[in-house]
């Protein structure tokens, strides 16, 4: 393999020169200094020139530092003996446990495996989360992809959280991790959440939280995503695959495409955002040997939905709830907004004609209740009419319904968690508005 020397240094973009044979695009150079530091080849300029980014933000290199070329992609370890261990974007674990064994198999990141044309879509398999909300507006089906939507400090994790609770402690499958430019608190907190619950066992962890680079908060999706694959084709597992959170990957493309000096798009993000967005999510998907089920937390600036990465994260996804500041501000947990939440999987061929007709009475309920609202703070409710006083009663029944104590927060406001079956949550909604 030939050799070349470091070109320029700006921040965490190094470009290295070869005289000939010059290196591949994602390929992992090694420079020539002691603690022989890993380089990702991000693109490739004239003059036999590539674009690098500094994996591990080595401030210790210099120019004319020599660089040797590997041949090989950017490869995790894969296998068995990654289950209940906390990895970083390269690989690396960082639980403080013994090393992974050097003699595992390892993949690439950036090669997924060749999609076959033969899976069928089999019945749809419904997985009961115990949660009301979430069984009832968005429900929960093996192999699709549901969203959690809102601001800071609404609940997007806490009812995550509760998810791997609830859903990974029936033993479905395999459950998967992957903190993404999230606060380090909270990673730690999950772990020992599972840890407690003795559900490490059957979780593989990822994290490439606030305080890592950019450029490791940018490919630890991607490298949790490489490790479900092989678990889905080769061992044949269903998946269930956490992501939290997704607009953080958006805004590590960001930073990235900021210092390797990329023209913003129209909305402010990296001109490759449908891209980015595009090549995460098509890897989450399920095939004859296997399923990902994916549930992804979405961060929403400053509140507005309307943001083009929330837009576009969005169109990935089979369910959105969506979780509402106003509705936390009535202490109602879990904080969702169940006029804006939605799911294409509520429908009579998945949750049967009896679920989804309750659903169509409810929601028509709640828009009449949002309709009244305004109505009632200016002349009071006493003013409806017996008919709107009713549907009102009972829509301010069914919001309360769906709040639920969850068992994660049990040690923190010492409430019991509470879960309910899907037929239990059916009938209670039939006996409020019957």
């Amino acid at each position: 393999m030939s050799q070349g020397v470091i070109h320029s240094i700006k921040d965490l973009i190094i470009t290295v020169e070869f005289d000939e044979d010059v290196a591949e695009i994602n390929e992992i150079l090694l420079v020539d200094n002691k603690q022989k530091t890993p380089l990702l080849v991000d693109s490739l300029r004239p003059g036999n020139i590539a674009v690098c980014l500094n994996l591990h933000t080595d401030r210790s290199l210099q120019k004319a530092m020599k660089v040797n070329r590997t041949g090989k992609d950017l490869e995790i370890p894969v296998g068995e003996e990654m289950i209940g261990r906390m990895f970083n974007a390269l690989g690396e674990p960082i639980d403080g446990l013994a090393p992974v064994d050097p003699k595992l198999a390892r993949r690439s990141i950036f090669k997924p495996p060749s999609r076959t044309n033969s899976f069928e879509a089999s019945e749809p398999e419904i997985l009961e989360t115990g949660i009301k909300v979430i069984d009832f507006f968005t429900p929960f089906v093996k192999g699709r992809k549901i969203g959690i939507i809102g601001g800071a400090g609404v609940g997007k994790t806490v009812l995550m959280m509760e998810l791997i609770h609830n859903v990974a402690a029936s033993g479905v499958g395999l459950s998967f991790f992957t903190g993404i430019g999230e606060r380090i608190r909270e990673g730690h907190e999950l772990y020992d959440t599972l840890r407690e619950r003795k559900l490490l066992s059957s979780t593989c962890m990822f994290f490439g939280q606030m305080n890592e680079n950019p450029v490791q908060r940018a490919l630890v999706g991607v490298s949790a995503a490489t490790l479900a694959e092989y678990f889905r084709d080769d061992k044949g597992k269903d998946i269930l695959f956490f992501a939290d959170n997704m607009y953080r990957y958006v805004q590590a493309r960001n930073e990235v495409s900021t210092i390797i000096d990329q023209m913003p798009s129209e909305g402010g993000y990296e001109p490759t955002i449908f891209s980015d967005v595009k090549t995460l999510q098509d890897r989450l998907s399920s095939n004859e040997k296997g399923s990902i089920t994916a549930i992804e937390t979405i961060y929403v600036p400053a509140d507005d939905l309307s943001d083009p990465a929330v837009q576009m994260i969005q169109h990935e996804l089979d369910s959105i709830i969506v979780l509402s500041r106003a509705v936390a501000e009535q202490g109602i947990r879990p904080a969702v907004d169940l006029i804006h939440t939605s799911s294409s999987l509520l429908s009579p061929d998945i949750v049967g004609d009896r679920h989804y007709l309750l659903s169509v009475q409810v929601q028509s309920l709640l828009q009449k209740y949002e309709s009244l609202k305004g109505i009632i703070a200016i002349i009071g409710e006493n003013e409806l009419s017996p008919a709107d006083r009713a549907a009102y009663a009972k829509s301010k029944k069914l919001i309360e319904y769906f709040s639920q104590p969850m068992s994660v927060m049990e040690d923190m406001n010492g409430e019991k968690g509470e879960q309910v079956n899907r037929e239990d949550m059916l009938k209670g909604i039939e006996e409020i508005i019957v």
